[in-house]
């Protein structure tokens, strides 16, 4: 599905293609070093677990989204459906290239997971994020998500807030 761009432009929404792993795992290491000083636990983490989803990834219960154009991959997002069924569904490795931020890349792709939840017929949606990332937890929101815990540590080198949000959805 191409959409065109705020700004101008289209962006594809397509499913997993060789190098994924490597450049979402690469777009989360260099963003979050760069903002927030995360080591390198916090990539080793993104790579461990994505590496660990993707070959168990079972379209009936998982999506795996990624935002392209011109051949390059942008941005992704993950629904992993089959990790812990009685919890609902998780939303993991949501992430934009810097450049291509603020252009609505993030929106669509948000709204082609939550599109597919509800075809799912998931109870419940819900995302481990921290405090601070403010265009995301704006899109989170949009789409009805609320905060239902926090707690802080420094798990990736800096401290920071950890936070959980979920979405409940009708039956």
């Amino acid at each position: 599905m191409a959409s065109t761009l705020e700004g101008g432009g289209t962006v594809e929404l397509c499913g997993y293609r060789p190098g994924a792993l490597g450049r979402v795992t690469e777009l989360h290491g260099s963003y979050y070093a760069e903002h927030w000083g995360f080591d390198v636990r916090f990539e080793a983490e993104v790579a461990r677990e994505m590496a660990a989803f993707l070959p168990r990834f079972d379209p009936e219960h998982d999506g795996f989204w990624l935002a392209m154009a011109e051949g390059r991959i942008l941005g992704s997002i993950t629904i992993d459906g089959g990790e812990n069924p009685a919890e609902g569904a998780r939303l993991r490795w949501f992430v934009l290239a810097p450049e291509s931020q603020g252009r609505g890349i993030g929106k669509l792709l948000m709204g082609e997971a939550m599109a597919f939840c509800r075809r799912q017929a998931f109870h419940r949606v819900y995302l481990h994020t921290f405090a601070g990332l403010e265009a995301a937890r704006h899109l989170y929101q949009a789409c009805g998500f609320r905060l239902i815990a926090q707690h802080e540590d420094d798990d990736w080198g800096n401290p920071i807030t950890h936070q959980t949000f979920e979405l409940l959805l009708p039956s």
